[in-house]
């Protein structure tokens, strides 16, 4: 009997038929899912999946990383011995990302940008040892060496301590440590750069310098190794007290990739200061080059360090007389003399790389194909390329009133020589080890003298003008032709390379003069030439055809103000720019220079911040630029 005014009450029983029907759909809808999932997962292993995302379908290098492959801090005996003690190797990481630090004089400092990667290179000759003396290692005291150094820190003898140290660099000391201390000292340098490494956020590698200087000449190169923890540090550094012989460095490296199934590549530098040894027509022990040396060469050394704070090795005004920015912070000399006129080639990465064009005709091989980045050799733990925020080399280049008048240990130079330079620019998939050394070994690379210009060169046979111009440049770029460091396909009959290029200025720095394209070539007697074209001005200039130059950009530097104004030049420049002069029978090679508009150099900073008056010969106005890593084409 129903209530009046109440509702009836639901049935929450459901019949048995019911149940079953819902429990059936259920099962099937579960099941459907998981079929759908497998059938989606299945698809995309078998890539039967179109992928929307652009970075999966075109696996293509989008972004540039910055970053410095050459920085020194107290483990090394140069470095401490001229007063780096305090700076170690985490706060180089740590400033790198962005953390202020107070250097070794009481000066704060900081980046304006963090850097994307680092490679802290002290150098192999004893490394790590004076911190552990200074520090009364046991172990180390043991040694007669030990208890001499650790004699001269306690009698303030810095000078003698560091010629001894000078000595050794130069190979003339056949002292040596514990090989149990010297593997301990390396295991500390790469578990500290596996600390601080944090893939697709800041890359640290482990590396070293090889510090060889025969005859007193440069021959030092960068070590770096693609992985850390668990294989770089199975083996010690193979130092210039082992050997002073690049071969013996490259059989090194053979020896690590079989026996450790790592991968390590050199990156040699200031070939300006090797009297005419660092790119020699010969071995070091006076041998011709055959195929197989050129072969290993180019395998071991992909890359060369073209600027850096001892100066910039492009070119030299006397190898490139019609180059007009071939004289740029030019330092000729350190504590060697001078490298005689029929040597200067080999002291300079566009002479090497020509001269690779020759060796690769008789030999079959290059020995000099290497790309080019900047670093910036510092001395002190802190990476400045900036010209605005130079923390000079040693600690007596460190900002201050006096940095103008101070010579290194009163012998070796002036500290106004030293360049605010340079970084090393990768374009890679992601901010990885893996992927950044595979980019370094293809070449993918490019260096600057500091700012962060933005460019990309293209290389291949069918590129239209207006490709350039395209969103999708790049693809493009890729899908056509291909990237710095590659080599171009043999000619198709009557087809002439054209090069694709773009370049952005520094967000934070100056507009862009111009775009030049170095072309070196071999002639029909095989000599090697070479011509710089301006491919792109700004300000609608255009190249004077009777002299074949272009008008300067002008100069809106105050040097007493250290400023300049962004009233000339341009934000971007690009060009698809065809050779005019191509024949598809001789060897080539093709690389962009971008240059900015003129600056103020640091030294005019530091005379504004300081009120100095500085001498004559005292440069305060630079055009800081990049340089790419070639394209080659071989008939």
């Amino acid at each position: 009997m129903r209530m009046p005014g109440r509702k009836p009450q639901i049935e929450r029983r459901y019949p048995l038929a019911f149940l079953t029907v819902n429990a059936c759909a259920r099962v099937k809808w579960v099941f459907l899912t998981l079929l759908a999932a497998a059938l989606v997962e299945r698809a995309i292993a078998n890539e039967m999946l179109p992928a929307y995302s652009p970075p999966i379908a075109t696996p293509i290098p989008q972004q540039v990383y910055w970053g410095d492959l050459h920085l020194h801090t107290n483990n090394s005996v140069d470095a401490f011995s001229l007063g780096t003690t305090n700076s170690l190797a985490a706060d180089a990481y740590r400033f790198a990302q962005g953390q202020e630090l107070i250097v070794e004089n009481g000066v704060r400092a900081k980046l304006r940008r963090p850097l994307d990667f680092l490679a802290v290179t002290d150098h192999g000759e004893f490394l790590g040892v004076l911190p552990r003396i200074a520090a009364r290692d046991l172990e180390l005291l043991k040694t007669e060496v030990g208890r001499r150094w650790y004699g001269y820190m306690q009698a303030g003898q810095d000078s003698t301590l560091f010629e001894e140290i000078l000595g050794i660099l130069n190979g003339t000391d056949p002292t040596r440590l514990p090989e149990s201390e010297l593997r301990a000292i390396w295991h500390d340098v790469v578990e500290t750069a596996e600390e601080f490494y944090q893939p697709g956020f800041f890359t640290t590698f482990a590396a070293y310098e090889w510090t060889s200087a025969p005859r007193d000449s440069n021959l030092h190169r960068v070590v770096l190794f693609k992985e850390g923890t668990g294989r770089s540090d199975q083996v010690r550094p193979f130092s210039a007290q082992d050997s002073e012989d690049p071969e013996a460095l490259w059989a090194f490296f053979e020896k690590y990739e079989r026996e450790v199934g790592g991968e390590v590549i050199a990156i040699p530098h200031n070939a300006n200061l090797s009297s005419g040894l660092m790119f020699a027509a010969q071995t070091l022990q006076d041998q011709p080059f055959t195929k197989q040396y050129a072969k290993t060469r180019a395998r071991w050394e992909p890359l060369y360090e073209v600027t850096q704070v001892k100066g910039d090795s492009e070119t030299h005004p006397v190898l490139s007389p019609e180059d007009e920015f071939a004289d740029f912070e030019r330092w000729d000399s350190w504590y060697v003399p001078d490298t005689p006129a029929e040597k200067l080639p080999a002291n300079y990465s566009r002479s090497a790389l020509k001269q690779g064009l020759e060796f690769n005709s008789a030999l079959g091989a290059n020995p000099f194909k290497f790309g080019m980045i900047g670093s910036t050799d510092g001395h002190n733990g802190v990476s400045t390329a900036d010209e605005d925020n130079f923390f000079g080399k040693f600690v007596n280049s460190e900002p201050s009133p006096e940095r103008f008048r101070d010579k290194v240990a009163n012998a070796y130079w002036d500290n106004w020589l030293l360049s605010a330079s340079g970084l090393a620019a990768v374009w890679a998939e992601e901010n990885t080890r893996e992927s950044l050394f595979e980019a370094m070994k293809r070449k993918e690379v490019y260096a600057t003298t500091g700012p962060r210009i933005t460019v990309r060169v293209f290389g291949g046979w069918d590129f239209d003008d207006t490709d350039v111009l395209r969103s999708d440049f790049v693809d493009i770029g890729y899908r056509k032709g291909v990237p710095m460091g590659g080599d171009l396909a043999q000619a198709q009959e009557g087809a002439t390379p054209k090069l694709m290029v773009y370049a952005s200025k520094d967000p934070l720095g100056a507009n862009l003069d111009r775009i030049q394209v170095v072309k070196a070539w071999l002639d029909n007697e095989g000599e090697s030439q070479e011509k710089v074209y301006d491919v792109a001005l700004s300000d609608g200039r255009g190249v004077d055809l009777r002299t074949g130059r272009a008008p300067p950009v002008g100069n809106t530097v105050d040097v007493a103000d250290a400023s300049y104004a962004n009233s000339i030049g341009a934000a971007t420049l690009s060009v698809v720019w065809t050779d005019p002069e191509f024949s598809p029978t001789q060897h080539a090679f093709y690389y962009a220079r971008v240059v900015e508009i003129p600056t103020p150099r640091w030294t005019a900073y530091d005379a504004k911040f300081y009120k100095l008056d500085l001498p004559d010969e005292v440069p305060v106005v630079i055009q800081d630029r990049a340089y790419t890593s070639p394209i080659w084409y071989t008939p």
